[in-house]
């Protein structure tokens, strides 16, 4: 018998004045109609190359299901969103920096972001908040919840982290620099030449598909996706996804082009297995991931398989 859907609310966009910003932070809220207490889920989009995914607009998959599973989800348009088409400010084109500030800067405003969704007021529990990114969402993540790197403009260590945000979900992220870049994307992105994971100590799910091989930036396949579980210390988790691409069969949105390996069933497994590890690392004791783990990465049907120390 199938499950009763939750009835989900949405709100966007919301404005947060942001002077010190080259535009107005502009925020998509996603919560579940009832229920209180609900953990904080900060989702960052990634860049690619369609207009309105790298936005407040996309993600649906994700965030629809987070907030149906009693998550207040909340998702920024970063500079770097093809909507805002800001190619020639000096941070373009992936701006690495603001998005982190931008996560940041929604969990010191929650209070207006409450006010401008009454259905919110009084709802969110603030002690609870987790961060998740695609791809280049992956690497804002991975700052928040501790990475860091070297800035290529003064030569100063970057420290992100934010101490609010205690797991993360680091879908298709970016892996270590280094000699596992293409020379063109140490070239064109020298941020990325110097991540190191060794700080990230925060839990977090990192996923990957194992045919994603992202070689227009790395030289090293798939398996660099997994850099931020290999690399890091502290208690994580890797889902390797059989048979996925970047697009880890569409949680970007519904029926996208640039999805290469579209899998309705694949989806289904990644918001189940998300959601599920966040809430039993938001809600320590809760059997949620085990069970789902259970369900969906082991016989002879599972969907990946999962890793964990």
């Amino acid at each position: 018998m199938s499950r009763t859907p939750t009835p989900v609310l949405s709100v966007a966009p919301v404005t947060l004045p942001t002077p010190d910003r080259a535009v107005d932070l502009q925020l998509r809220v996603s919560a579940p109609v009832t229920g209180d207490e609900l953990p904080v889920v900060l989702l960052s989009h990634g860049h690619g190359p369609s207009n309105h995914l790298s936005s407040l607009n996309g993600y649906a998959p994700l965030a629809h299901h987070w907030a149906a599973s009693g998550f207040a989800v909340i998702q920024p348009t970063h500079l770097s969103s093809r909507t805002l088409d800001l190619g020639d400010h000096p941070e373009a084109p992936l701006f690495w920096r603001s998005r982190a500030e931008d996560m940041t800067r929604v969990l010191d405003r929650l209070d207006e972001v409450e006010a401008a969704v009454p259905q919110l007021l009084g709802r969110l529990d603030r002690s609870r908040v987790a961060v998740a990114g695609h791809s280049m969402g992956g690497h804002t993540a991975s700052l928040l919840l501790g990475a860091r790197l070297t800035d290529p403009v003064d030569g100063a260590e970057v420290d992100l982290a934010d101490p609010r945000i205690t797991a993360g979900v680091l879908l298709a992220a970016p892996g270590r620099g280094g000699d596992a870049l293409t020379e063109s994307t140490a070239e064109r992105y020298p941020f990325f030449a110097t991540t190191d994971f060794s700080t990230m100590g925060k839990p977090a799910l990192v996923v990957a598909g194992d045919e994603d091989p992202s070689a227009h930036l790395t030289v090293r396949g798939p398996e660099w996706h997994t850099d931020p579980y290999h690399l890091s210390p502290g208690r994580k988790a890797l889902l390797t996804l059989f048979g996925a691409g970047h697009g880890l069969g569409g949680v970007s949105g519904y029926d996208v082009a640039e999805t290469t390996d579209e899998n309705p069933a694949r989806v289904a497994a990644v918001q189940r297995l998300t959601a599920a590890y966040l809430r039993s690392e938001l809600h320590p004791g809760d059997p949620a991931w085990q069970r789902a783990c259970d369900a969906l990465t082991t016989g002879p049907g599972a969907l990946g398989r999962v890793e964990s120390r």
